[in-house]
Protein backbone atom coordinates (compact mmCIF):
# COMPACT_ATOMS: atom_id res chain seq x y z
CA UNK A 1 0.00 0.00 0.00
CA UNK A 2 1.31 3.87 -0.34
CA UNK A 3 1.05 6.41 2.02
CA UNK A 4 -1.44 7.95 -0.37
CA UNK A 5 -3.68 5.22 0.29
CA UNK A 6 -3.86 5.10 3.17
CA UNK A 7 -4.77 8.77 3.54
CA UNK A 8 -7.68 8.66 1.48
CA UNK A 9 -8.77 5.69 3.62
CA UNK A 10 -8.90 8.03 6.59
CA UNK A 11 -10.61 10.97 4.65
CA UNK A 12 -13.14 8.30 3.87
CA UNK A 13 -13.69 6.29 6.89
CA UNK A 14 -12.36 8.44 9.75
CA UNK A 15 -9.89 8.15 12.18
CA UNK A 16 -8.57 6.01 14.40
CA UNK A 17 -8.62 3.54 11.91
CA UNK A 18 -7.42 0.09 11.51
CA UNK A 19 -6.06 -1.17 7.57
CA UNK A 20 -4.70 -4.31 6.23
CA UNK A 21 -3.48 -5.25 2.96
CA UNK A 22 -4.79 -8.47 1.90
CA UNK A 23 -1.48 -8.97 -0.59
CA UNK A 24 0.54 -8.60 2.06
CA UNK A 25 -1.41 -11.45 4.01
CA UNK A 26 -1.25 -13.64 0.72
CA UNK A 27 2.32 -13.12 0.08
CA UNK A 28 3.48 -13.94 4.17
CA UNK A 29 1.33 -16.90 3.99
CA UNK A 30 2.81 -17.79 0.31
CA UNK A 31 6.43 -17.58 1.83
CA UNK A 32 5.85 -19.80 4.49
CA UNK A 33 4.61 -22.25 1.92
CA UNK A 34 7.42 -21.96 -0.43
CA UNK A 35 9.68 -22.09 2.33
CA UNK A 36 8.48 -25.80 2.90
CA UNK A 37 7.62 -26.98 -0.09
CA UNK A 38 9.86 -29.98 0.24
CA UNK A 39 7.25 -31.47 2.66
CA UNK A 40 4.93 -33.29 0.88
CA UNK A 41 2.38 -32.84 3.91
CA UNK A 42 2.28 -29.31 4.95
CA UNK A 43 -0.62 -27.48 6.90
CA UNK A 44 -0.68 -23.81 7.97
CA UNK A 45 -3.40 -22.78 10.45
CA UNK A 46 -3.63 -19.51 11.07
CA UNK A 47 -3.84 -18.36 14.68
CA UNK A 48 -7.19 -16.67 14.99
CA UNK A 49 -6.28 -14.56 17.98
CA UNK A 50 -4.26 -12.41 16.28
CA UNK A 51 -6.31 -10.84 14.29
CA UNK A 52 -9.52 -12.70 14.08
CA UNK A 53 -12.36 -10.71 11.89
CA UNK A 54 -14.74 -12.66 10.64
CA UNK A 55 -13.19 -11.12 6.83
CA UNK A 56 -9.85 -11.79 7.54
CA UNK A 57 -10.95 -15.73 8.49
CA UNK A 58 -12.79 -15.98 5.29
CA UNK A 59 -9.35 -14.35 3.42
CA UNK A 60 -7.64 -17.21 5.04
CA UNK A 61 -10.36 -19.74 3.81
CA UNK A 62 -9.59 -19.01 0.14
CA UNK A 63 -5.73 -19.83 0.91
CA UNK A 64 -6.70 -23.14 1.74
CA UNK A 65 -5.45 -22.10 5.32
CA UNK A 66 -6.61 -24.10 8.82
CA UNK A 67 -7.27 -22.40 12.31
CA UNK A 68 -5.53 -22.53 15.42
CA UNK A 69 -7.92 -21.43 18.04
CA UNK A 70 -8.16 -20.94 21.57
CA UNK A 71 -11.28 -20.35 22.81
CA UNK A 72 -14.71 -21.98 21.64
CA UNK A 73 -15.75 -18.62 20.84
CA UNK A 74 -12.82 -18.71 18.07
CA UNK A 75 -13.93 -22.18 16.86
CA UNK A 76 -17.28 -20.66 16.73
CA UNK A 77 -15.83 -17.61 14.73
CA UNK A 78 -14.01 -19.73 12.75
CA UNK A 79 -16.92 -22.22 11.12
CA UNK A 80 -18.90 -19.26 10.88
CA UNK A 81 -16.27 -18.27 8.39
CA UNK A 82 -17.17 -21.39 6.48
CA UNK A 83 -14.18 -23.92 7.68
CA UNK A 84 -14.92 -27.78 8.43
CA UNK A 85 -14.29 -28.16 11.82
CA UNK A 86 -11.29 -30.99 10.74
CA UNK A 87 -9.45 -27.96 9.59
CA UNK A 88 -9.53 -26.33 12.99
CA UNK A 89 -7.14 -27.18 16.14
CA UNK A 90 -8.02 -26.07 19.26
CA UNK A 91 -5.16 -25.87 21.84
CA UNK A 92 -6.76 -24.03 25.47
CA UNK A 93 -5.11 -23.27 28.47
CA UNK A 94 -6.64 -23.46 31.87
CA UNK A 95 -10.55 -23.73 30.27
CA UNK A 96 -13.72 -25.86 31.53
CA UNK A 97 -13.45 -29.05 30.71
CA UNK A 98 -17.25 -28.41 29.66
CA UNK A 99 -15.80 -25.67 27.63
CA UNK A 100 -13.40 -28.60 25.65
CA UNK A 101 -16.29 -31.23 25.69
CA UNK A 102 -18.29 -28.85 23.45
CA UNK A 103 -15.28 -27.86 21.20
CA UNK A 104 -15.19 -31.79 20.55
CA UNK A 105 -19.00 -32.40 20.22
CA UNK A 106 -17.98 -30.03 16.89
CA UNK A 107 -15.89 -32.15 15.45
CA UNK A 108 -12.57 -30.11 15.69
CA UNK A 109 -9.43 -31.27 16.93
CA UNK A 110 -8.29 -31.27 20.82
CA UNK A 111 -4.94 -30.40 21.80
CA UNK A 112 -4.63 -30.95 25.75
CA UNK A 113 -1.75 -29.39 27.87
CA UNK A 114 -2.60 -30.68 31.00
CA UNK A 115 -1.93 -33.96 32.79
CA UNK A 116 -5.08 -33.84 34.66
CA UNK A 117 -7.48 -32.92 31.50
CA UNK A 118 -5.51 -35.65 29.56
CA UNK A 119 -6.75 -38.29 31.82
CA UNK A 120 -10.49 -36.80 32.20
CA UNK A 121 -10.71 -36.68 28.73
CA UNK A 122 -9.77 -40.20 27.80
CA UNK A 123 -11.01 -41.40 30.43
CA UNK A 124 -14.56 -40.31 29.10
CA UNK A 125 -14.01 -40.07 25.40
CA UNK A 126 -11.23 -42.56 24.79
CA UNK A 127 -12.07 -42.68 20.89
CA UNK A 128 -11.56 -39.02 20.15
CA UNK A 129 -8.56 -37.96 18.77
CA UNK A 130 -6.15 -36.10 20.83
CA UNK A 131 -3.09 -33.96 20.25
CA UNK A 132 -0.49 -33.60 23.23
CA UNK A 133 1.19 -29.97 23.78
CA UNK A 134 4.10 -30.44 25.63
CA UNK A 135 6.63 -27.88 26.89
CA UNK A 136 9.94 -28.44 25.84
CA UNK A 137 11.85 -26.13 28.30
CA UNK A 138 13.38 -24.15 25.34
CA UNK A 139 13.34 -20.30 25.82
CA UNK A 140 13.24 -19.47 21.75
CA UNK A 141 11.72 -15.85 21.90
CA UNK A 142 12.81 -12.72 22.55
CA UNK A 143 10.23 -11.41 25.45
CA UNK A 144 9.57 -13.11 28.12
CA UNK A 145 6.07 -11.58 27.76
CA UNK A 146 5.45 -13.81 25.11
CA UNK A 147 7.51 -17.07 25.46
CA UNK A 148 6.17 -19.57 26.21
CA UNK A 149 8.28 -22.63 25.93
CA UNK A 150 10.51 -21.78 28.85
CA UNK A 151 10.43 -23.92 32.34
CA UNK A 152 8.02 -21.80 34.01
CA UNK A 153 5.16 -21.37 31.74
CA UNK A 154 2.24 -22.77 32.35
CA UNK A 155 1.59 -23.42 29.09
CA UNK A 156 2.58 -27.09 27.77
CA UNK A 157 2.94 -30.73 29.38
CA UNK A 158 6.62 -30.74 30.77
CA UNK A 159 8.45 -32.65 28.45
CA UNK A 160 9.63 -34.48 31.56
CA UNK A 161 6.81 -35.45 32.50
CA UNK A 162 6.80 -37.94 29.48
CA UNK A 163 6.24 -40.89 31.71
CA UNK A 164 3.29 -39.28 33.01
CA UNK A 165 1.35 -39.19 30.00
CA UNK A 166 2.40 -41.93 28.59
CA UNK A 167 0.51 -43.80 31.94
CA UNK A 168 -2.43 -41.73 31.22
CA UNK A 169 -2.52 -42.95 27.55
CA UNK A 170 -1.55 -46.86 28.52
CA UNK A 171 -4.35 -46.32 31.09
CA UNK A 172 -7.34 -45.08 29.11
CA UNK A 173 -7.00 -46.24 25.58
CA UNK A 174 -7.20 -43.06 23.85
CA UNK A 175 -5.72 -42.06 20.94
CA UNK A 176 -3.41 -39.72 20.40
CA UNK A 177 -2.93 -38.42 17.04
CA UNK A 178 -0.33 -35.64 17.37
CA UNK A 179 2.09 -33.87 18.76
CA UNK A 180 2.63 -30.08 19.29
CA UNK A 181 4.70 -27.18 20.83
CA UNK A 182 4.96 -23.82 20.66
CA UNK A 183 8.14 -21.72 22.03
CA UNK A 184 6.49 -18.28 21.73
CA UNK A 185 6.90 -15.08 19.39
CA UNK A 186 9.98 -13.80 18.52
CA UNK A 187 12.14 -16.76 17.18
CA UNK A 188 15.81 -15.10 16.95
CA UNK A 189 17.95 -18.26 17.20
CA UNK A 190 16.80 -20.72 14.50
CA UNK A 191 19.50 -22.85 15.85
CA UNK A 192 16.95 -22.91 19.03
CA UNK A 193 13.95 -23.71 17.16
CA UNK A 194 15.78 -26.79 15.74
CA UNK A 195 16.98 -27.86 19.32
CA UNK A 196 13.41 -27.54 20.01
CA UNK A 197 12.05 -29.62 17.11
CA UNK A 198 14.32 -32.29 18.43
CA UNK A 199 12.55 -32.73 21.68
CA UNK A 200 9.10 -33.01 19.66
CA UNK A 201 10.75 -35.66 17.74
CA UNK A 202 11.77 -37.34 20.49
CA UNK A 203 8.28 -37.44 22.08
CA UNK A 204 6.68 -38.36 18.56
CA UNK A 205 8.88 -41.68 19.18
CA UNK A 206 6.69 -42.75 22.06
CA UNK A 207 3.12 -42.62 19.87
CA UNK A 208 3.11 -45.09 17.06
CA UNK A 209 -0.23 -43.97 15.26
CA UNK A 210 0.68 -40.21 15.08
CA UNK A 211 -1.15 -38.16 12.01
CA UNK A 212 0.73 -34.65 12.58
CA UNK A 213 3.44 -33.03 14.20
CA UNK A 214 2.79 -29.47 15.21
CA UNK A 215 5.85 -27.37 15.40
CA UNK A 216 3.84 -24.03 16.50
CA UNK A 217 5.38 -20.52 15.32
CA UNK A 218 6.67 -17.65 17.06
CA UNK A 219 8.34 -16.01 13.75
CA UNK A 220 10.25 -12.84 14.02
CA UNK A 221 8.90 -10.08 12.15
CA UNK A 222 11.03 -6.60 11.24
CA UNK A 223 9.47 -3.90 13.47
CA UNK A 224 12.07 -0.91 11.77
CA UNK A 225 14.63 -0.73 9.13
CA UNK A 226 17.31 -3.10 9.61
CA UNK A 227 15.70 -5.31 12.42
CA UNK A 228 16.15 -8.94 12.68
CA UNK A 229 13.90 -11.70 11.55
CA UNK A 230 13.31 -15.59 11.21
CA UNK A 231 14.99 -16.64 8.34
CA UNK A 232 12.03 -18.34 7.11
CA UNK A 233 13.54 -19.99 4.05
CA UNK A 234 16.66 -21.32 6.13
CA UNK A 235 14.64 -22.97 8.80
CA UNK A 236 12.81 -24.29 5.68
CA UNK A 237 15.11 -26.12 4.04
CA UNK A 238 16.76 -27.06 8.02
CA UNK A 239 13.56 -28.58 9.29
CA UNK A 240 12.15 -30.12 6.02
CA UNK A 241 14.98 -32.12 5.80
CA UNK A 242 14.95 -33.15 9.26
CA UNK A 243 11.60 -33.49 8.95
CA UNK A 244 11.42 -35.79 5.74
CA UNK A 245 14.41 -37.82 7.49
CA UNK A 246 11.88 -38.37 10.56
CA UNK A 247 9.16 -39.50 8.63
CA UNK A 248 11.29 -42.62 7.34
CA UNK A 249 12.46 -43.17 10.64
CA UNK A 250 9.05 -43.33 11.61
CA UNK A 251 7.64 -45.34 9.13
CA UNK A 252 4.37 -43.25 8.11
CA UNK A 253 3.89 -40.48 6.60
CA UNK A 254 3.15 -37.38 8.68
CA UNK A 255 1.25 -33.95 8.42
CA UNK A 256 3.78 -30.81 9.69
CA UNK A 257 1.93 -28.37 11.01
CA UNK A 258 2.55 -24.68 11.77
CA UNK A 259 0.40 -22.03 13.63
CA UNK A 260 1.44 -18.49 12.73
CA UNK A 261 -0.59 -15.18 13.61
CA UNK A 262 1.74 -12.57 13.80
CA UNK A 263 3.74 -13.51 10.32
CA UNK A 264 1.19 -13.39 8.20
CA UNK A 265 -0.63 -10.26 9.28
CA UNK A 266 1.72 -8.15 11.45
CA UNK A 267 3.11 -6.28 8.80
CA UNK A 268 0.05 -6.64 6.79
CA UNK A 269 -1.39 -4.08 9.15
CA UNK A 270 -1.60 -0.12 9.74
CA UNK A 271 -3.53 2.30 12.43
CA UNK A 272 -3.71 5.53 11.47
CA UNK A 273 -4.25 8.28 13.92
CA UNK A 274 -5.21 11.79 13.90
CA UNK A 275 -3.07 14.49 15.72
CA UNK A 276 -4.88 16.31 18.12
CA UNK A 277 -2.67 18.98 19.78
CA UNK A 278 1.65 19.95 19.35
CA UNK A 279 2.64 19.93 23.19
CA UNK A 280 5.89 22.19 23.88
CA UNK A 281 7.31 21.33 27.77
CA UNK A 282 10.01 21.91 29.30
CA UNK A 283 11.78 19.17 28.14
CA UNK A 284 9.61 17.29 25.58
CA UNK A 285 7.57 17.84 22.53
CA UNK A 286 4.59 15.91 22.75
CA UNK A 287 1.88 15.01 19.54
CA UNK A 288 -0.95 13.85 21.33
CA UNK A 289 -3.24 11.89 18.67
CA UNK A 290 -7.26 10.57 18.93
CA UNK A 291 -6.23 7.12 19.95
CA UNK A 292 -4.74 5.85 22.97
CA UNK A 293 -3.87 2.09 24.75
CA UNK A 294 -7.84 1.63 24.44
CA UNK A 295 -6.97 0.66 20.67
CA UNK A 296 -3.34 -0.26 21.00
CA UNK A 297 -2.19 -1.52 23.92
CA UNK A 298 1.00 -3.76 22.63
CA UNK A 299 3.57 -0.34 23.60
CA UNK A 300 2.27 0.14 27.33
CA UNK A 301 1.85 -3.76 28.14
CA UNK A 302 5.02 -5.09 26.48
CA UNK A 303 7.01 -2.25 25.32
CA UNK A 304 6.70 -3.50 21.70
CA UNK A 305 7.73 -0.72 19.28
CA UNK A 306 5.79 0.03 16.02
CA UNK A 307 7.64 2.48 13.53
CA UNK A 308 5.21 5.43 13.39
CA UNK A 309 5.44 7.66 9.82
CA UNK A 310 3.56 11.21 9.58
CA UNK A 311 2.48 10.25 6.44
CA UNK A 312 0.65 13.97 5.80
CA UNK A 313 4.67 15.20 5.96
CA UNK A 314 6.92 12.75 4.37
CA UNK A 315 9.58 14.95 3.42
CA UNK A 316 9.49 17.33 6.29
CA UNK A 317 12.03 17.85 8.51
CA UNK A 318 12.76 15.28 10.91
CA UNK A 319 12.28 16.36 15.02
CA UNK A 320 12.18 14.22 18.19
CA UNK A 321 8.61 13.52 19.40
CA UNK A 322 7.09 11.94 22.22
CA UNK A 323 3.81 10.14 20.72
CA UNK A 324 1.09 9.83 23.25
CA UNK A 325 -2.76 9.58 23.40
CA UNK A 326 -5.74 10.96 24.84
CA UNK A 327 -6.43 8.00 27.71
CA UNK A 328 -6.42 9.67 31.08
CA UNK A 329 -3.88 7.91 32.11
CA UNK A 330 0.17 7.32 31.19
CA UNK A 331 -0.16 6.48 27.62
CA UNK A 332 2.94 6.75 25.74
CA UNK A 333 3.24 4.73 21.73
CA UNK A 334 7.00 6.57 21.46
CA UNK A 335 9.70 8.19 23.39
CA UNK A 336 11.63 10.85 22.02
CA UNK A 337 11.13 9.26 18.21
CA UNK A 338 12.09 10.94 15.43
CA UNK A 339 9.46 11.88 12.98
CA UNK A 340 9.43 13.83 10.11
CA UNK A 341 7.72 16.85 11.60
CA UNK A 342 4.63 17.24 12.61
CA UNK A 343 1.40 19.90 13.19
CA UNK A 344 -2.25 19.89 14.54
CA UNK A 345 -4.12 17.20 11.95
CA UNK A 346 -1.65 15.28 10.82
CA UNK A 347 -2.18 11.67 10.67
CA UNK A 348 0.59 9.08 11.77
CA UNK A 349 0.41 5.38 10.77
CA UNK A 350 1.69 3.13 12.83
CA UNK A 351 3.45 0.43 11.29
CA UNK A 352 2.90 -3.25 12.37
CA UNK A 353 -0.48 -3.30 13.23
CA UNK A 354 -2.24 -5.89 12.03
CA UNK A 355 -1.63 -8.39 15.03
CA UNK A 356 -2.71 -8.35 18.57
CA UNK A 357 -3.73 -4.77 18.09
CA UNK A 358 -7.57 -4.21 17.51
CA UNK A 359 -7.59 -7.80 18.94
CA UNK A 360 -6.48 -6.57 22.44
CA UNK A 361 -8.83 -3.36 22.18
CA UNK A 362 -10.95 -1.84 24.43
CA UNK A 363 -13.40 0.97 25.67
CA UNK A 364 -11.59 2.02 28.40
CA UNK A 365 -12.12 6.10 28.81
CA UNK A 366 -15.53 4.38 27.63
CA UNK A 367 -14.04 5.34 23.92
CA UNK A 368 -15.43 3.65 20.78
CA UNK A 369 -13.34 0.99 19.26
CA UNK A 370 -11.88 2.00 15.44
CA UNK A 371 -13.58 1.03 12.36
CA UNK A 372 -11.48 -1.93 10.30
CA UNK A 373 -10.66 -1.82 6.62
CA UNK A 374 -9.76 -4.53 4.48
CA UNK A 375 -7.40 -3.20 1.57
CA UNK A 376 -7.99 -6.14 -1.58
CA UNK A 377 -7.50 -5.66 -5.04
CA UNK A 378 -6.76 -1.92 -5.27
CA UNK A 379 -9.56 -0.60 -3.00
CA UNK A 380 -10.46 -0.56 1.22
CA UNK A 381 -13.31 -2.36 1.92
CA UNK A 382 -15.15 -1.77 5.31
CA UNK A 383 -14.97 -5.12 7.59
CA UNK A 384 -16.08 -3.68 10.99
CA UNK A 385 -18.18 0.12 11.27
CA UNK A 386 -16.62 2.43 14.44
CA UNK A 387 -18.58 1.85 17.43
CA UNK A 388 -21.16 4.32 18.34
CA UNK A 389 -22.85 5.30 21.41
CA UNK A 390 -25.34 2.30 21.21
CA UNK A 391 -22.55 0.30 21.72
CA UNK A 392 -21.63 1.54 24.53
CA UNK A 393 -24.79 0.58 26.37
CA UNK A 394 -25.66 -2.79 24.80
CA UNK A 395 -26.02 -5.32 26.93
CA UNK A 396 -25.73 -3.03 29.81
CA UNK A 397 -28.62 -2.84 32.23
CA UNK A 398 -30.00 1.02 33.54
CA UNK A 399 -31.44 -0.36 37.47
CA UNK A 400 -34.45 1.50 38.58
CA UNK A 401 -32.64 3.11 41.83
Amino acid sequence: MQPKDLLSLAEHFGSPLYVYDSEKIQSQYNRLTAAFSKVEHLRINYAVKALSNISILKLFKTFGAGLDTVSIQEVQLGIHAGFEPSKIIYTPNGVSFEEIEAVAQLGVQINIDNLSILEHFGTKYPKVPVCIRINPHVMAGGNSNISVGHIDSKFGISIHQMPHILRIVENTGMHINGIHMHTGSDILDIEVFLYAAEILFDAARHFKDLDFLDFGSGFKVPYKKGDIQTDIEELGRKLSKRFNAFQKEYGRELTLAFEPGKFLVSEAGFFLARVNVVKQTTSTVFAGIDSGFNHLIRPMLYGSQHHIENISNLKGKERFYTVVGYICETDTFANNRRIHEIKEGDLLCFHNAGAYCFSMSSNYNSRYKPAEVLWYEGKGILIREQETFGDLLKNQIEAEL
